[in-house]
């Protein structure tokens, strides 16, 4: 099978892809299983968009008992990558799922150019000599058809040695192209001849070497590739759509029985990012961004550095489901899903990131003790404690602190009582500030009768704020990261600009001395956790090391631009 995850308990609502795949398998239309296959070119990283590609495509094949190769659409040998090969199984693997094959285009090549002579020797494909500009000068308008190409009623004979002698490496790149010999008056534009062979003479092919002098292009390989696999139903997004009719022409003139289909679905369009790899590969050669796996990347490797676990991208793609037609996403429905996976799976811990440093004025100097902490809430189906100390130097977080509070501000202030979090009620006494004006300390008294689950500890006050001890807290950075553009669409921007425009200059603040908890010392780097009231982090698997503590915020607790669009 495609996928080694479990079933899911309850059956998934069947979209309109999947219902003509449960078509397929009543009828028997195709004489085998269903087949599918996840087809990205080996030139970038992959995305979100993909993701849900993935989930699809793997998906379809778990639930129908039927198979999902990997192949890779390597035709184009100025852009590919052994790297990105490695980094897109990697992605995969990592989403959870395990394909049936693994294939590349490129080794379709022999079979590929034989399907090309044939077409020429049926006169179905013919060699032109005129450059790729002219030829799509030449094609016309939706309005008005092309016009033939003057070489394109050369012979069988004389296209099939033209042809052997671009593959010889005889001719210069551009010199000429095989096209598909259709129709010049077509009212799908894609029909008007369009090219399968190109020159690309000395190039050097990543898997090829600089063997092979002739390549095809995209619409002359996926869907023939698709076919000599055995492809059922081959998934491709709303762009394609016009693709369709070169598609079916092709592997019904390569001769193949029962051949596969094309299904069109709606494309990932989600808010505050960008989902183009040419768009992608700006922010990254522009230095935009730190690089491909950078967190605030919508690739596959951004998410997984950031902490997103598979399991949410998984619900996510299941939850915005498979549309006919295109519509943005709000980002709100994926945090939602990061959060909710996050919510039930991690620890809690205590940090402060912004600190202010509390001294207990009647608290025994010296004296540590040691408190019990719960590890997960009462509502998350998990259970666990720790102890963590408490002495007369604390640290709270500057913004649970007010000198001069508002109405129903339940922090602390002076002469006011919080509770801090498994611990005592405290009372600001006393605020001291530098030369500056700045707050540099708090002096409080604690009452020592309502530690936490003991006889008095059910006290009421209205506030409960988090803390740690200061000689004992561990010293962090902490990386916030937010969304990577201003706006839903990045591409509303005025007149004259583009895109980048748009992008956030507070997509990421890096708070260089917060405070968090011991507790954390001996995890392993990549731990998630939950800092309470703050929202949901994990160690960074890259600049994290022994002493150095380094955490990305994987999502904050609540969506804060929700107050925000309000206010615009």
């Amino acid at each position: 099978m495609a996928d080694q995850t479990p079933a899911p308990e309850t059956p998934r609502a069947r979209d309109f892809i999947r219902e003509l795949v449960a078509d397929d398998v009543a009828t028997g239309r195709f004489g085998r299983a269903p087949a599918t296959r996840f087809p990205p070119e080996p030139n970038g990283f992959l995305h979100m968009g993909h993701a849900k590609s993935i989930c699809l495509n793997f998906g379809i094949a778990r639930e129908f008992g039927g198979t999902c190769n990997l192949r890779f659409d390597d035709t184009n040998p100025f852009t590919e990558d052994a790297k990105y090969v490695e980094a897109i199984k990697r992605d995969v693997a990592w989403l959870g799922f395990t394909w049936d094959g693994e294939f590349y285009a490129s080794d379709y090549f022999e079979r590929l150019y034989e399907i090309a002579e044939g077409l020429v020797t049926r006169g179905k494909a013919y060699v032109d000599d005129q450059t790729e500009e002219q030829i799509r000068t030449n094609r016309g308008t939706v309005t008005s058809p092309g016009t033939p190409s003057p070489w394109r009623d050369r012979t069988p004979a004389e296209n099939l040695d033209l042809l052997r002698r671009m593959k010889a490496g005889e001719f210069e790149d551009g010199a000429r192209v095989l096209r598909a010999r259709i129709d010049m008056a077509h009212p799908n534009m894609v029909m008007r001849d369009p090219l399968l062979l190109r020159i690309r003479r000395g190039a050097h092919h990543y898997r090829r070497g600089t063997s092979w002098q002739v390549f095809p292009l995209y619409d002359f390989a996926h869907g023939l590739s698709d076919a000599i696999e055995g492809i059922t139903r081959s998934l491709c997004t709303l762009e394609f759509k016009d693709n369709r009719e070169i598609y079916d022409w092709l592997v019904r003139e390569a001769g193949f029985a029962s051949p596969p289909t094309q299904i069109e679905f709606a494309r990932l369009e989600l808010d505050y990012t960008v989902l183009s790899k040419r768009k992608l590969l700006r922010l990254v050669n522009e230095g935009h961004v730190a690089g491909w796996d950078d967190p605030r990347m919508p690739t596959i490797a951004g998410l997984r550095r950031r902490g997103v676990r598979p399991e949410a991208i998984r619900t996510f793609a299941e939850t915005i489901g498979v549309a006919r037609k295109d519509a943005r996403v709000e980002i709100a429905i994926f945090e939602h899903a990061v959060r909710d996976d996050l919510n039930m799976e991690v620890p809690r811990r205590l940090a402060v990131l912004n600190p202010v440093k509390v001294v207990l004025t009647n608290y025994p100097e010296g004296q540590v003790e040691q408190l019990e902490a719960q590890d997960y809430p009462h509502d998350v189906p998990r259970t666990g404690t720790r102890t963590i100390p408490f002495s007369r130097e604390l640290y709270i977080d500057r913004d649970d602190f007010l000198e001069d509070p508002p109405k129903k501000f339940f922090r602390l202030s002076p002469g006011n009582e919080v509770r801090l979090r498994f611990g005592y009620i405290i009372r600001c006494e006393e605020v001291v500030k530098d030369a500056a004006g700045r707050i540099v300390e708090l002096r409080c008294t604690y009452d020592p009768e309502t530690r936490s689950g003991g006889a008095n500890s059910d006290r009421k006050v209205k506030g409960t704020i988090h803390w740690v001890s200061a000689p004992h807290a561990l010293s962090c950075e902490v990386r916030l990261y937010d969304r990577l553009f201003r706006q839903p669409d990045p591409d509303d921007v005025p007149e004259g600009q583009d895109f980048l425009a748009a992008l956030n200059p507070e997509s990421l603040v890096v708070i260089a001395d917060a405070k968090v908890e011991p507790t954390v010392a001996a995890d392993p780097v990549g731990t998630r956790y939950q800092f309470e009231r703050t929202g949901y982090f994990m160690t960074d698997v890259v600049d994290s090391a022994p002493g150095r503590l380094v955490f990305n915020r994987i999502v904050g607790l609540r969506d804060s631009w929700a107050k925000e669009l309000k206010k615009g």
